[in-house]
């Protein structure tokens, strides 16, 4: 192998410089670097919203790499083939990347790293888009972690590895290759009307993840423990679930800035990284159980009398349901391309139990509109709140909306801000759900519907479900709550 061969890096979900150890390694290489990011299938198939987000960080990195004297290579078709034929146009020793987890990407990755090896290549993988990897955590007996706060005493008392500094230079090389034009892609077409609507509650890039982090250690980590569960208390989370999802941001340096705050006495900080475990869990749910996200975690759960789409769930996705909180958070969702943590149990609960749909139909809808999309976390939390899933108990826990907004949005701000037709005054957030919309769907801002289902019947249906399945009726309907 040649000293001035080059290095293909390839980038997926990984768009930053620091807390990055496999650019740090290629960077020590002494080789001259050439960035590649493949749109293949699996990118393809991303939802209209994480899509066109995918395309807004690539913008961005690009701009980046271009600060240092660098350039990112946009290439389409399959990934193996591609990075192949790279390999061959450039005369590069390998590839090298960062480490992906859900099962396609795994299988993807491993046919890439046998085949180029097969070639001679260099291929290599690394860490970086998690704190620990899924297989280096076991339990005593061995197996994996099945409840969180186990896990959680597990992997926080062992520390995590220091994020490795930013890379500042890179080496180029003397001929770039082709590549595609970013705009040729379309990346926000299935998002229609909506991007413009949508694109300013982006905070996009390495150094806008960075900024946001700070702003929050600085203002909110404090009240974070007490404030995080009230969705109209505006910067009470830190928001960086959207860059964690696109690599803009590494999770050892958020985690590594957390306690720094823990041991300065900030309240709050501890919760803010368990927070960034619970993400960590997920993973090591899906690496251990990939079926998490396409068939019930809990056996016999596929057999649940769970509702295929309907026109209930037709009315949820639209957030017109006539439960205000439910439809709050909807509607915040396809505005922002985000939603609460909170909002996201209420919506999930309502739709699972009060109507009695599939978790995956909700699962679905969220991946077409969350701009923060990851596959692990989204597929733990449906499960989570459906029932079927790892650490549910009590899985018959039906959340009730109307209790929930009293207890946590008890002044109606977060109701108000998000829903034009119960506000006096309706502000631009409310009547932007408007412009955002297909107008398909002919959405207007006149009377607000009536309620599809009272929260009462929808909590007896839910409730006899449960107890259809053979457990006990009576301790069901004793300890259900809200």
């Amino acid at each position: 192998m040649m000293a001035d061969q080059p290095l293909i890096l390839w980038f997926r979900r990984d768009f930053r410089l620091s807390d990055h150890p496999m650019l740090a390694a290629a960077v020590a290489s002494g080789r001259a670097l050439i960035p590649v990011f493949v749109l293949d299938a699996q990118a393809e198939a991303l939802g209209a919203a994480a899509k066109w987000r995918l395309g807004l960080g690539l913008a961005r990195f690009a701009e980046t790499l271009a600060a240092l004297g660098q350039r990112l290579i946009l290439r389409r078709g399959d990934a193996l083939e591609v990075l192949q034929a790279l390999a061959a146009e450039t005369g590069a020793a390998g590839v090298m990347w960062q480490r992906m987890y859900d099962p396609h990407a795994v299988a993807r990755d491993t046919a890439v790293k046998a085949a180029l090896r097969a070639k001679g290549l260099v291929a290599e993988s690394f860490s970086g888009a998690l704190l620990i990897e899924p297989w280096e955590v076991a339990t005593g007996q061995g197996g994996y972690y099945k409840v969180y706060s186990p896990f959680w005493r597990s992997v926080s008392a062992r520390g995590f590895a220091s994020p490795v500094p930013a890379v500042t230079a890179m080496r180029a090389p003397d001929i770039w290759p082709a590549s595609d034009d970013l705009a040729d892609w379309q990346m926000g077409a299935a998002m229609r009307r909506g991007a413009s609507v949508c694109l300013p509650y982006q905070r996009v890039g390495a150094a806008a993840a960075l900024a946001r982090l700070d702003e929050f250690i600085d203002t909110a980590v404090d009240r974070y423990k007490a404030a995080r569960d009230f969705p109209g208390v505006i910067g009470a989370t830190s928001g960086l679930s959207e860059n964690l999802a696109w690599g803009e941001i590494g999770p050892r340096t958020i985690w590594a800035t957390g306690q720094r705050a823990l041991h300065q006495g900030e309240d709050g900080a501890e919760h803010f990284c368990k927070e960034l475990v619970w993400r960590e869990f997920a993973y090591h749910l899906m690496h251990h159980s990939p079926h998490i996200l396409t068939q019930s975690w809990r056996e016999g759960w596929d057999a649940f009398p769970w509702r295929g789409d309907n026109r209930d769930a037709e009315a949820w996705r639209r957030g017109m349901t006539g439960e205000p909180f439910v439809d709050a958070a909807m509607r915040e969702m396809y505005v922002t391309g985000r939603m609460h943590n909170r909002a996201r149990m209420v919506v999930a609960s309502y739709l699972t139990k009060h109507l009695l749909t599939d978790w995956r139909i909700g699962q679905a809808w969220f991946a077409a509109c969350l701009t923060d999309w990851d596959e692990a976390a989204n597929a733990m939390g449906w499960q989570w709140v459906a029932g079927s899933g790892p650490d549910a108990a009590p899985y018959f826990r039906v959340f009730n909306p109307s209790g929930q907004a009293e207890k946590f949005d008890s002044d109606g701000a977060y109701r108000r801000r998000w829903i034009a037709e119960i506000s006096a005054k309706p502000g631009p957030e409310a009547m932007s759900y408007f412009e955002a919309v297909p107008k398909a769907w002919q959405l207007r801002a006149g009377a607000y519907p009536a309620a599809i289902v009272t929260l009462a019947e929808g909590r007896a249906r839910a409730l006899a479900a449960y107890a259809a399945r053979g457990n006990d009726a009576a301790q069901i309907d004793t300890e259900a709550r809200e």
